[in-house]
This record gives structure tokens, sequence and C-alpha cells, in this order.
């Protein structure tokens, strides 16, 4: 998602990107909810659902790429083109493998329960999470997105869009060939696998020791 911020902030600039800025923190806020509420279940019972997140993901990222490599002046810029608006990006963190992985790893390993025990006060856990990851995905997403902006007037002479363009188009390929090889969701979490998911890709995991 900072690979798609700092593409829209170069391509059609900072007040332009802010819908998307916005859709992140917005669409994971939705997603762990839904996970608080019991979301997390069906989709660890369903492995159609699963591989659909997972494919789903994986070729809107193709397709943004694609869109992304043919612009190669500002001058050829459309937002049609680049069409990521608010909508589009709450609907992309529910095409993302890791915000799931996410998601499901605080909703079973941390909002509702406390060590071995059922938690006494998970809407406040979910509360505190949601809190944590909005400011994080709001200002990591905007600080990319104003690198792009501030970065227009050098990127409009010559051939240096086409080139930025396509590096960031690459980008996003990389992604969805890691993607590709990325572990499904599990059908079972233990205990100990969503500790140690939300650990290693949580910002909130400071949280984590205490009750």
């Amino acid at each position: 998602h900072t690979t798609l911020s700092t593409a829209l902030g170069a391509n059609l600039g900072l007040r332009r990107a802010l819908p998307f800025i916005v859709a992140v923190p917005a669409g994971w806020t939705l997603m762990m909810l839904l996970c608080g509420l019991g979301l997390a279940a069906l989709v660890l019972a369903a492995p159609v659902l699963r591989l659909a997140v997972k494919f789903g993901g994986i070729a809107y990222l193709v397709w943004m790429a694609w869109k992304l490599a043919a612009v190669r002046t500002l001058g050829e810029v459309d937002a049609r083109q680049l069409d990521v608006g608010f909508w589009q990006g709450v609907g992309l963190q529910f095409l993302n493998i890791k915000a799931w992985m996410l998601a499901l790893a605080l909703a079973a390993g941390w909002v509702t329960s406390a060590g071995s025990q059922p938690a006494a006060n998970p809407g406040e856990r979910l509360a505190i999470v949601c809190a944590v990851m909005v400011v994080f995905a709001l200002t990591s997403n905007f600080s990319y997105a104003l690198a792009g902006s501030l970065l227009r007037g050098w990127l409009a002479q010559g051939r240096r869009l086409l080139v930025f363009n396509r590096v960031m188009a690459a980008v996003l390929l990389a992604t969805a060939i890691g993607a590709c090889d990325a572990r499904d969701i599990p059908a079972r979490v233990t205990a100990e696998q969503v500790k140690a998911e939300a650990a290693a890709d949580d910002p909130t995991r400071f949280l984590q020791g205490g009750e």
C-alpha cells in the first residue's frame, strides 16, 4: 500500500491521493472489527474463501502494475486510469493476505484472550488495536504519498516519470509474485501461532506484554 501511495502521490499529487491514504486505515479497521465480531471463524473455515482473498489480491496488484507502467508523462495521467479512490482502497484491504493474517492473529491472540484465559475486556482491546493501527497506517501512507508528490517537478523532466512508474510497477509485480509463494491463511491457528504472527507483523506488539 505504501508503494501505491507513493505512485499516486507522484502521478496525481498529494490532494488526489488523499482518498486512498484515508481508505487504508479505514479498510483495515473495518476488517479488524469484522474479525473481532466473528468473521475470523468464517474465513478460517472456508478454504475457497481463503484462496479467493489470496488470488484476488494478486490479480489486483498485477492490474495496477500494468496501468501504472503505461503512464509516461504527467500530461498523460488520468485519474480514471489510476482509479484507486476511497472505496477501491477499502476493498483492497480485503484482498491483502498479510492484512488478513495480522487481523486474524490479533483477534484470536490478543483481542479475545489474555494469556490462556478469555479476555475480560475484548471491546477495549479491539478499540486499542484499531486506534493504534489507524495512526500507523495513516501516517505511513501519508508520508509515502507526500514523498511522491514532492518528486513531481523532478519527474516531469524527460523520461523520469516513465522510469519511476515502471520501477513502482515492478515492485507491485514482485509483491504479487511473493504473494503467490506466501503461505495460505491456515485452517487452524493455535494460540502459539497467532501470538508469533502478531509479534512478527504487528506494530502494536508492545501491547501484548500487558493484560
